[in-house]
């Protein structure tokens, strides 16, 4: 049974940049194609950043083109997004989850409950 486990988030200034990882056991990560997602209060959970199993597809909000870069280290078991310029409005719980789709499809397409598996998530704050 895959489980994940995402760490670095923590508290930035605007303009700021922070490091998340999604780190999997029990299953062997490079299988799965991995999306990182956020949760702001009060709004519905969106799709900010999927990858393909193997990295070679991947796919990006809007909202969060040219300043987040979504990457993985299959030797690690990990998936990472490198976050900057930052800002007020990335302020949410992140969670990775991961799955046998497409990044299209996992990323914007699918409801929540129906991907197989999700991390905890960890909070990122942007505020001044």
């Amino acid at each position: 049974q895959l489980q994940l486990v995402e760490s670095g988030g923590g508290l930035v200034q605007p303009g700021g940049s922070l490091n998340l990882s999604c780190t999997a056991s029990g299953d062997t990560l490079e299988t799965y194609a991995v999306g990182w997602f956020r949760q702001a209060p009060g709004k519905e959970r969106e799709g900010v950043s999927c990858i393909s199993n193997r990295g070679h597809y991947t796919a990006y909000a809007d909202a969060v083109k040219d300043r987040f870069t979504i990457s993985r280290d299959n030797a690690k078991n990990t998936v990472y997004l490198q976050m900057t310029n930052l800002k007020p409005e990335d302020t949410a719980v992140y969670s990775c989850a991961a799955g046998w789709y497409t990044v299209q499809a996992l990323c914007f397409e699918m409801q929540g409950s129906s991907i197989d598996y999700w991390g905890q998530g960890t909070q990122v704050t942007c505020s001044s």
